[in-house]
Parts: C-alpha cells; structure tokens; sequence
C-alpha cells in the first residue's frame, strides 16, 4: 500500500491551533467562493430572472420579457470574456435562461419559463440527497477538485466524508424546501406572483446552504492534497532511479579497481 492509498482516520488528524482553524476556514471559504461564483455568480444567476418578471410586470409581453432576459445573460457572459475571467457560471445561466425562453415561446405560457429551471432545481435537490445515500455526496465530488483532494475523502478522510455528507444533506433538503414552494405556485399563482417570489428565493436558500457547507467543512480534518503527494512520488522515483544509475556507473569502476 502506498502513501497515496492509505487510508486515515479522524484520530490521525493532529490538534489544530485556533490560528489553523482560522486558515482552514480561511482556506475553506475561499474554495466555495470559486466553486459557487461569489457575489457576481449571484448577481449573474438573479438578474436575467429579475429582468424577465419586472418587464412582464409592467407590460405583460412574454416576447419581449424572455429577448430581454435572453440578451442579458449573453451580455453577462461577453464580459467574463472580454475580462477573461471565467465563464462557468455566467454559461450556465445563458443555457438556464436559453430553455426557459425556448419552452414559454413554445407553450405561449410565460410561467413556463421558469419551469426548466424549477425541474432543474427538484432533480439537483434529488441528486444531492441519493447520492449521499449511495455513500458518494455530490456536494464532495463538486468540491474535492477544487481543494486538491479530488476522491481521496472517501477512503482516506472519513471526518471530511462525514461533513461532505452533511453539506449535501443541507443542500438536498434546502432545495426540496424551495420546490414545495415554488411548484405549488406555479399551479395556482400568476406569472408575476411565481416570478417575484422565485426571485426572492434565489440568494437567500443559496446563502444559506453555502454557510452550513463552510461550517461543516471548516469543522473537519484538512483536505489531502493528493496532487502535491503525487508530484512527491515522482521527485522520489526519480531520486531513486538517479541513485541506481549512480550506483550502476561506480560498479564497472570498483571492479576495475579490485583487478588491479
């Protein structure tokens, strides 16, 4: 068994000082803030939606509502461009935005525009909580390559396991929460009433999960960077293979000398 494939347990795990939980925390909150898109994420997952309800608030026009919604998102997107700062986040809204537009020019019902993304919320919320179940939190998939760790939690690191599982828990039933308003209201509420209230449960559950998955994670054993262990692996092989090819050159010249 390699140092790569040895497993830990939560007891391996040194004390860590106030001014290490401190970095981990640090560290921690930095990492969803990649992972999540941070402020301007939220900013670009709101405002297409918020643009959409308040322009069909005031004149009713689907077409026009979904355009302008539309060629936001894409706007959003053609500035991560021109900033070159990453497009992860404002792609997924364009293509989010893209089906709710598709599907309301296609039923001519604007609540059906934010039906893709209300499916879409059900079969993440679903995703989070089966996945737990199956021993693999999507929330630890999500961000184990964003810590360096990728997969090594799951036999390796059972404390950040648990707290993968835990944030995952907290993300599946925050979701689940939010579609037992939202689906409700779709069938009985207006346009606008669904649109302003989707609006506002858009940051707030958001926020919320993010929190309980920093302090789950900022409570757990650090993650295993499992790319530094790799790359110390390979400076040790070579470092060995360079010590038998020492070796291997002195042999011819230690023989020689025991002929003469």
């Amino acid at each position: 068994m390699t140092s790569l494939d040895k497993p830990t347990s939560d007891t391996d795990q040194p004390h860590r000082t106030p001014q290490q939980d401190a970095e981990a925390k640090a560290v921690t909150e930095a990492a969803l803030f990649e992972a999540f898109g941070g402020v301007r994420g939220m900013v670009e997952t709101v405002l297409p939606g918020l643009l959409f309800v308040t322009i069909f608030t005031i004149n009713k026009n689907l077409h026009f509502s979904a355009i302008a919604a539309l060629a936001v998102s894409l706007l959003l997107v053609v500035v991560r461009l021109v900033r070159r700062d990453t497009v992860k986040h404002a792609f997924s809204g364009v293509f989010g935005v893209a089906f709710g537009v598709v599907f309301a020019m296609m039923t001519g019902n604007a609540k059906d525009f934010y039906l893709p993304g209300m499916v879409y919320t059900l079969g993440l919320a679903l995703a989070y909580l089966v996945t737990t179940l199956a021993g693999v939190p999507l929330i630890g998939l999500i961000l184990g390559p964003v810590f360096k760790e990728n997969l090594s939690w799951r036999t390796r690191n059972p404390g950040r396991k648990k707290a993968y599982a835990k944030a995952s828990y907290a993300w599946g039933l925050i979701l689940l929460a939010k579609c037992a308003i939202l689906f409700p209201l779709y069938w009985w509420a207006d346009t606008t009433q669904l649109g302003w209230v989707l609006v506002a449960l858009k940051i707030p559950p958001f926020l919320l999960a993010v929190y309980l998955t920093w302090v789950f994670l900022a409570k757990a054993p650090p993650p295993i960077d499992v790319f530094a262990e790799m790359e110390a692996e390979e400076e040790a092989e070579k470092a060995r293979k360079a010590a038998a090819a020492r070796g291997g050159d002195r042999a011819p010249e230690e023989a020689r000398g025991y002929e003469g």
